[in-house]
């Protein structure tokens, strides 16, 4: 059983009662229409498996419970990325320290992307049912139905995480999971846009310099623009359409001819939008990072360094993205700087075999 709380009164005493041990925490949120997740609803749980199910539509702030979820009990969550997002832009606040079940697992030896029903019908021996999983969350009432769902997100997590965070110490892993689930929030928090978005596109490893700022321009162009407007960054521009409209000088009349041809063209924003694409490049457009292809050189010393990071993967019984990602090798190879993703333990396994094998 759960407890709804959708009154300050109830808040507050739910905070005046809780002690400093774990709390498991979970959200439901709407993404679908928005740029920012729009907080629909807060799961907890106590260690005395009592949980409550806060409502931040009546609850729009967050109230006494900013200094727990900002405070120092751990906060038991499932791949909580997302989730630290919708807090931050629901409730304004960061939520740590974390203990993600997800990545425990992975280091735990369970394997990788572990959903927390398969974690809890494998470790504990229950089924959970999934039906609720794409349901309205910011109508009222919910359903009986939701609300058994959303409970059940958070009833198992304390008995995940006594059963993982002992597999952990038993492995001498407890700092990896600690140290990944600091990297986490960090990376789920910050809220600053990409100042070169061009270079996460393929599409420009094959372009030239003028039509990579015009990439450039545009990509952050459209992330202003979402976030303004609060909506998904492909309902301004999508990725076809970026391309396209930076991969050749256009005129007036071509950039309209070519935006009425296009189907998910936007209707609004035109003259914005070609102001973008036709201002002359500036200074920071001349000296801003360029993508550039593979270097067919590099593809030896590459595969060398990722059949390290498999045999050390292999040796550990955890997954080789999770120990070391293909595009950490790349940008090892080409900047020869170590990564800061795979600083911390991952350093102390892997830095002297890969350094050994750059060329």
């Amino acid at each position: 059983m759960s407890q709804w709380l959708d009154q300050v009164q109830q808040r507050d005493a739910l905070v005046a009662t809780r002690d400093r041990s774990p709390i498991a925490l979970d959200t439901e949120f709407i993404r679908e229409r928005s740029y920012y997740p729009r907080l629909a609803l807060v799961q907890w749980c106590r260690a005395d498996g009592d949980a409550f199910l806060i409502d931040p539509v009546a609850l729009p702030d967050a109230g006494a419970l900013r200094t727990v979820l900002q405070g120092d009990s751990l906060k038991i969550m499932h791949s909580p990325s997302e989730d630290v997002q919708a807090f931050q832009r629901g409730w304004n606040l960061v939520v740590r320290p974390v203990f993600d079940t997800q990545l425990a697992a992975a280091l735990a030896g369970f394997g990788p992307g572990r959903s927390y029903q398969s974690l809890v019908e494998d470790m504990l021996g229950t089924h959970l049912d999934k039906g609720e999983t794409r349901s309205d969350w910011l109508q009222r009432p919910l359903t009986d139905a939701q609300r058994r769902y959303a409970a059940d997100d958070v009833l198992y997590l304390h008995e995940l995480h006594a059963r993982l965070d002992q597999r952990l110490c038993e492995l001498g892993r407890r700092e990896w999971l600690s140290e990944d689930c600091d990297r986490l929030v960090e990376t789920a928090s910050n809220d600053a846009p990409d100042p070169n978005p061009h270079l996460g596109s393929r599409a420009a490893q094959h372009m030239n310099p003028t039509s990579q700022a015009l990439l450039r321009r545009l990509l952050l162009w459209r992330e202003t623009t979402a976030r303004q407007l609060d909506r998904p960054r492909s309902w301004i521009l999508d990725n076809e359409l970026v391309v396209e409209l930076a991969s050749r000088p256009l005129t007036r009349i071509a950039f309209h001819a070519l935006l009425d041809r296009h189907p998910r063209a936007p209707r609004r924003n035109r003259e914005e939008l070609w102001q973008t694409v036709s201002t002359p490049l500036s200074e920071e457009d001349r000296l801003m990072p360029l993508a550039t292809a593979p270097d067919p050189s590099l593809r030896a010393p590459l595969k060398a360094m990722q059949a390290v990071v498999a045999e050390h993967a292999s040796t550990l019984h955890i997954p080789e993205g999770l120990l070391c990602a293909k595009r950490h090798l790349e940008t090892l190879l080409q900047t020869r700087q170590w990564p800061h993703a795979i600083d911390g333990w991952r350093r102390g396994i892997l830095e002297n075999d890969l350094l050994t094998r750059l060329p």
